[in-house]
């Protein structure tokens, strides 16, 4: 077989065989695939698409380009699950979902990627936290998912290999947006980590990675079929990002909330539904608890006693950050040295968001990156972020910018009042969680 035969099939319209896509991959892998052949590849199926059971092959022989991990030895005593999002402005929810599965039993090695776009990054997140290691060795991943029962770490250089490879080619040659390769990248890495359950969180609305409702739900499809084809127990939500999920957005600031969040100081409503349905969605796939409503109520023992708390700070110590973060945040977290009020431009209802635009003034804050090798601020962003419906007065601010000078605090607040709409009647309310998707 020849690369170039493999592309002009595919750029043909003709279906790869799994012989085919598992030699392109492993060429990717080890090296015998040009960039420019990856690139031509990837168009092709941009514009060819890939039917379900060559998303199946794919997925598996980028998964296998690498180490699988193989937690059976380990003897663990429960099941071993993930949860995946597609991204969104003010998504803090790996941060407690971690946590809280695995103070109800569950095991949850977590690979998260950077942000990147107007999308925030879980990683970027816990870079925030002085000393914690995002790329530890195989060995200290596995060993504190044994001990704590949760690690949130970035993709090992052992994990499929080829899909980093993939993907920065994708992401400079316009094909990003093909569902079948977004779906092979998801799950290699899932499937690499070992799972027996998934759940993926798709977002939907105005700061959603996928344009559409329509392309929402076929990403979610497409993710569930292929991942239970491929033998991974996968199931999906998909939920609202019409506004910041959280009243939050940026790094040290979504970890200081989700600090809060465990420990009973604030759970704001709109990020506890949609934490609180994904984390009994992963109870109940994985057979923890037999019905949502037991999950409901497990969920709630652990986040009220502390014990969710508590394995956040074992997993924050556990892989190099400070031993007493839960207890003084402050110490630890980075604060900006100028914070000022967004004014409202009138009273009246908070209408609309767009919530891709508040992404992007965090971004513009310093706070994400536009190019995967640019700097974080991890002390900038936005708080009191106003939600839909609120009843806003001229005097009362739509949100706090918290900046690292004056000059970039002047330009968010433009940004944000740009984000904004203010009305004169309240806008009818989403719902957090619009569909699930299964097998």
């Amino acid at each position: 077989m020849l690369p170039q035969e493999i592309i002009r099939k595919k750029r043909d319209g003709a279906t790869l065989t799994p012989e085919e896509i598992r030699f392109f991959v492993n060429g990717i892998a080890q090296g015998g695939v040009t960039e420019g052949q990856i690139a031509a590849f990837a168009m092709a199926v941009f514009f060819r698409d890939m039917t379900m059971d060559e998303r199946v092959a794919f997925t598996l022989a980028m998964r296998d380009s690498g180490e699988v991990l193989d937690w059976g030895a380990l003897e663990l005593g429960g099941p071993v699950l993930d949860k995946h999002s597609t991204g969104g402005v003010g998504d803090v929810v790996s941060l407690l979902l971690g946590p809280m599965v695995a103070a109800c039993g569950g095991f949850v090695p977590m690979i998260s990627g950077r942000g990147l776009g107007h999308t925030g990054g879980t990683l970027d997140k816990f870079d925030a936290i002085p000393g914690y290691c995002t790329t530890p060795d195989i060995s200290r991943f596995r060993q504190v998912v044994k001990d704590v029962g949760v690690a949130i770490i970035g993709q090992t250089a052992e994990l499929a290999p080829s899909d980093k490879r993939v993907y920065s080619v994708r992401d400079v040659t316009a094909t990003v947006e093909s569902i079948a390769m977004i779906t092979g990248s998801i799950l290699s890495k899932k499937l690499a980590a070992g799972l027996d359950t998934l759940v993926m969180d798709v977002k939907v609305g105005s700061g959603a990675f996928m344009p559409t409702v329509e392309m929402s739900i076929e990403l979610a499809r497409s993710i569930v079929q292929v991942g239970n084809g491929a033998g991974l127990r996968t199931s999906a939500l998909l939920t609202d990002m019409n506004e910041s999920l959280a009243p939050c957005a940026g790094n040290a600031l979504e970890v200081g909330l989700a600090l809060d969040y465990l420990k009973g100081i604030d759970r704001p409503k709109r990020l506890h539904a949609v934490t609180m349905a994904l984390c009994a969605e992963m109870l109940v796939a994985s057979g923890i608890t037999a019905t949502t409503e037991l999950a409901h109520a497990a969920l709630l023992r652990v986040l009220d006693s502390g014990a969710a708390a508590e394995r956040m700070a074992r997993m924050v110590h556990a892989l190099g950050g400070p031993a007493d973060l839960l207890e003084h945040p402050q110490k630890h977290l980075e604060a900006a040295p100028v914070v000022v009020p967004v004014p409202a431009p009138r009273e009246g209802f908070v209408t609309n968001c767009d919530c891709r635009t508040l992404g992007l003034a965090v971004v513009g804050l310093g706070g994400g990156r536009t190019r995967p090798t640019d700097p974080i601020d991890f002390a900038v962003g936005l708080t009191e972020l106003a939600p839909l419906g609120t009843h806003i007065h001229a005097t009362q601010p739509l949100a706090m910018v918290h900046a690292r000078n004056v000059a970039a605090a002047q330009k968010a607040i433009g940004e944000v009042l740009v984000a904004y709409t203010v009305g004169d009647i309240a806008p009818a309310s989403h719902p957090m969680v619009y569909q699930r998707i299964g097998a």
